[in-house]
């Protein structure tokens, strides 16, 4: 594999190189955007370790950029930033860390370039370019990450128990580089995530959200989804979604398993629609499913009035996953509480005043709905889907000529 560096990105390391040299210390762009040059994905964020003081030459390097922001100084971390047109670079000191068993905080003190890389999440994220004069350009590559890229495999650097009782965020890392890159995790670094799961309770509220948003707007978020629940972090984090696995049988009745129809579902909004509430619309559309499922006999499985309890459900899952409490809540409640009205409306003769109730209770937000809801068709049944589809376009021009 090769780095192919931009027109811009060989000027930024070479003032990068200069700022250093000027400063008489060792430096190195290291971690993702290393990944990611040799994966060819784009990049606008460039981590610089230096063997010495960060901050330093942050501010030595910030003067040989005319473009550049004001430096945002953290001195607590030792670390700095500013950003250029393009770029966001960030310069901090190599350091070593040791942890508590209650904290993810590190204690940290002051390190060589291999102690640096030994405390990094993943083999693929351990990468550093050399900024200085006698090696310039080479790369450092302690773990053979260049192996795993091509394989495509996330694993830990070092000891994987050790690495997610550390920092427990980075098993939901490990799941979302998964997601994001297709990759798969290594088997041994998989059973030390549902080893140690409990730990992700110590992780903030906000960083495990952020982690999800991740996943979510990933091509594919199924995939993390999959992983989460394999592991058992999902019943931990998002047990609501959790419960909806499973299909239960009685007199040979069954009902699907409503965790894996909502990942389907997810999938098929992911590909119409890049729209981060909307997918959680169909993350939620389902919801309230477990509380209403019955059993009635000589007709099967029931889930009546799923869609209310949903509706009800979706503030409350917001406010305990620190979501947007507002708006972005609003919209995606909505969705939930009027996913089954174009379906149902699909199967009837529909009638103009049932369709300007829909516009009405949609409102500009009916573009969306009708996403969700022939995402939601995901029968295996081909004939069944045909019907379906034919019947939802029918309901589609019909809501046009109202409107």
């Amino acid at each position: 594999m090769d780095i192919t560096l931009t027109k811009q990105e060989k000027i930024i390391f070479e003032k990068l190189s200069q700022a250093a040299q000027a400063l008489g210390i060792r430096a190195y762009v290291i971690g993702g955007f290393v990944r990611d040059k040799l994966l060819q994905r784009a990049c606008k964020d460039i981590d610089v370790t230096c063997v010495g003081d960060g901050i330093l030459l942050a501010q030595k390097a910030a003067a040989q950029f005319p473009d550049a922001t004001r430096i945002s100084i953290f001195k607590n971390f030792g670390t700095a930033h500013f950003k250029t047109e393009e770029y966001e670079i960030e310069f901090v000191g190599a350091r070593k860390e040791s942890y508590a068993p209650e904290s993810r905080n590190p204690a940290v003190t002051p390190g060589s370039l291999e102690d640096d890389q030994h405390r990094r999440d993943f083999t693929i994220n351990a990468f550093a370019i050399s900024l200085n004069k006698n090696d310039y350009g080479s790369l450092v590559d302690p773990f053979n990450g260049l192996e795993d890229l091509a394989q495509q495999i996330i694993r830990t650097p070092l000891d994987a128990d050790i690495t997610f009782s550390d920092d427990p965020l980075r098993m939901m890392r490990a799941i979302r580089f998964a997601t994001q890159l297709g990759f798969r995790i290594e088997a041994q670094t998989f059973k030390a995530i549902h080893r140690n799961k409990e730990r992700i309770r110590i992780i903030s509220q906000e960083r495990i959200t952020d982690e999800i948003n991740k996943i979510i707007l990933s091509k594919k978020p199924s995939i993390g989804f999959d992983l989460l629940y394999k592991s058992g972090l999902l019943k931990i984090i998002f047990p609501q979604m959790e419960a909806l696995s499973g299909a239960e049988f009685i007199e040979g009745k069954g009902h699907k398993d409503n965790f894996y129809h909502t990942l389907q579902v997810l999938d098929n909004v992911a590909y119409r629609s890049n729209n981060l509430w909307l997918r959680w619309a169909a993350i939620l559309h389902d919801i309230g499913k477990p509380a209403t499922k019955r059993f009635e006999k000589g007709h099967g499985w029931t889930f009546h009035g799923h869609e209310v309890v949903g509706e009800r459900m979706t503030p409350k899952i917001f406010k305990i996953l620190k979501l947007p409490q507002q708006e972005n809540m609003r919209y995606v409640a909505k969705l939930v509480a009027l996913h089954l009205r174009p379906i149902s409306l699909s199967k009837e003769e529909v009638t103009d005043s049932a369709m300007r109730r829909l516009l009405f209770d949609a409102g500009d937000d009916v573009d969306n709905l009708m996403i969700l809801c022939e995402s939601d068709i995901t029968s295996k049944n081909k004939f069944k889907v045909r019907k379906y589809l034919d019947n939802f376009e029918h309901v589609k021009k019909r809501l046009e000529e109202v409107e």
